[in-house]
């Protein structure tokens, strides 16, 4: 199937045979999710089926339409681990009241009116100091969450607030993943690429905070039933042993990354703190402390708020998204192994005949890519080999490259439902992609002022002629 980095296929693969997965998985993913309100592991099947079969008609045995399948699995593993991860330290949190204290101290804090404002930029310091986004969503988005549920604000609007929040980190942060892996697929020097984007994501935080003060003013304190949010200050007194100690847990999971430890063992760290937290703080027993892990915390206040809050967590809460992830990335790993990501790609490289439009196409290909392939990684990796070269004819400075693979890869992840960003925010958060797109403000003005720029040629940096040259010269060398 694959021989040195290349796909090999008996025919070549048409537009029209390499889309008709995706519309049939499209038109399966709408059937079933707003007419028939079922989840989207189905239509992923289906999707899945057919480009088995195009990829069977087009000359690719069985055998090599598994590897492909596995292949696509494999990409995710990580992602999977880290998922299984978050759900061990959403219930040892809760369990060792670690969340609760979060909670606690925040409505005590913060104002409703500010709330959203708060969130978004607290997220925003955190995940620009660990590098993760989901890391950021799976404990600070947890408590958020508790927090602007209690004041009333509406689940999608504080959902879309810690997004923004936390892929700002996950964008500009030198620890980022997708932001070395955008550098260094481009060639780009890492801090020459953070400062590039510094040009689209500035201007797209202040407008996403200014929106999200302008949400927060409904959500003053006079229109907010105090009482109610005593009522869970109350609840939190009697259930859980409050105390700013076991803020050091979340505080020492984040010092650990920020000395590069890295991410799976400072979160098994965390988990590890949450549970003896369970045990030894909150006198539960150790029994206990496991079913937490395994099956998530159990509580009954009798407060509806409270008990849908802190009834989660677990191994088990993060199956429905583990099962997604990999579902999703046997379609992802047919669709780009057998040709019919290219053939899409192609097309869109036909349509960049400036600087402008292959920016444009750049976006949308990741975009694409992100929807097809079900990744947010998979969204840089491909494009980031197929615009390269049509740069550098251009006479484009790679950074421009490395900046569009990340507003438009990183960023538009969490609007597709099948996307493991989208499936994480759901398993994590609670909410779904359809539900936040709107508030997730920062998300998707990214990528617009991104094309905004492109085609009105602000901030597109061009190559001068002595990096003309060294490339030539690099590229005679390599040949």
């Amino acid at each position: 199937m694959e021989k040195k980095g290349k796909v090999i296929s008996k025919k070549e693969m048409s537009l029209f045979w390499a889309v008709v997965p995706l519309v049939v998985m499209i038109i399966s993913m709408i059937i079933a999710i707003v007419v028939l309100e079922q989840g989207p592991h189905i239509p992923l099947i289906i999707g899945t089926s057919v480009a088995a079969l195009v990829a069977w008609k087009h000359g690719f045995k069985w055998n090599d339409i598994e590897e492909m399948m596995y292949k696509g699995i494999k990409l995710a593993l990580p992602a999977v681990i880290i998922i299984m991860l978050v759900g061990l330290t959403i219930g040892a949190w809760i369990g060792g009241g670690i969340v609760a204290s979060m909670v606690y101290f925040g409505l005590q804090i913060i104002t409703p009116a500010f709330f959203l404002v708060t969130i978004c930029v607290i997220c925003m310091i955190v995940s620009l100091a660990i590098g993760s986004s989901w890391s950021t969503m799976g404990t600070i988005g947890v408590a958020g969450m508790g927090i602007g549920l209690s004041m009333g604000i509406p689940a999608p609007i504080i959902a879309g607030a810690i997004i923004s929040g936390s892929y700002f980190g996950d964008k500009m942060s030198p620890l980022s993943d997708t932001t070395n892996l955008a550098a260094g697929l481009t060639g780009t020097d890492l801090f020459v690429h953070i400062r590039h984007m510094l040009f689209t994501t500035v201007p797209g935080v202040i407008i996403a905070l200014t929106v999200y003060g302008f949400l927060g003013m409904k959500y003053k304190e006079s229109n907010i039933d105090q009482e109610s949010i005593q009522q869970v200050i109350l609840m939190l007194e009697k259930s859980f042993v409050i105390s700013p100690w076991l803020l050091l847990v979340p505080v020492a999971v984040i010092g650990l990354v920020v000395k590069k430890v890295p991410a799976i063992p400072a979160l098994v760290i965390g988990i590890i703190l949450g549970s003896f937290a369970q045990v030894v703080v909150q006198g539960g027993s150790l029994s206990g402390a496991i079913t937490a892990l395994q099956s998530g915390y159990v509580i009954e206040t009798g407060n509806e708020m409270v008990d849908g809050l802190f009834n989660s967590g677990g191994l088990d809460s993060m199956m429905y998204t583990v099962s997604m992830t990999i579902v999703a990335m046997t379609f992802g790993g047919i669709l780009e192994y057998s040709g019919m990501l290219q053939s899409m790609m192609n097309q869109i490289l036909k349509l960049a005949k400036s600087a402008g439009s292959l920016v444009a196409s750049t976006i949308l290909a990741c975009f694409a890519t992100n929807a097809t392939c079900s990744e947010q990684y998979i969204s840089i990796v491909v494009p980031s080999r197929m615009f390269a070269t049509a740069y550098t004819k251009m006479g484009l400075h790679s950074k421009n490259l490395s900046r569009a693979l990340e507003d438009g890869g990183t960023l538009t992840s969490v609007f597709i439902p099948w996307n493991t960003c989208g499936v994480f925010i759901l398993g994590t958060l609670g909410v779904g992609a359809f539900e936040y797109a709107p508030y997730a403000v920062l998300n998707y003005v990214v990528p617009l002022l991104s094309i905004g720029y492109a085609v009105t040629g602000f901030t597109i940096q061009k190559l001068s002629k002595a990096e003309i040259v060294a490339l030539q010269q690099k590229e005679t060398v390599e040949a």
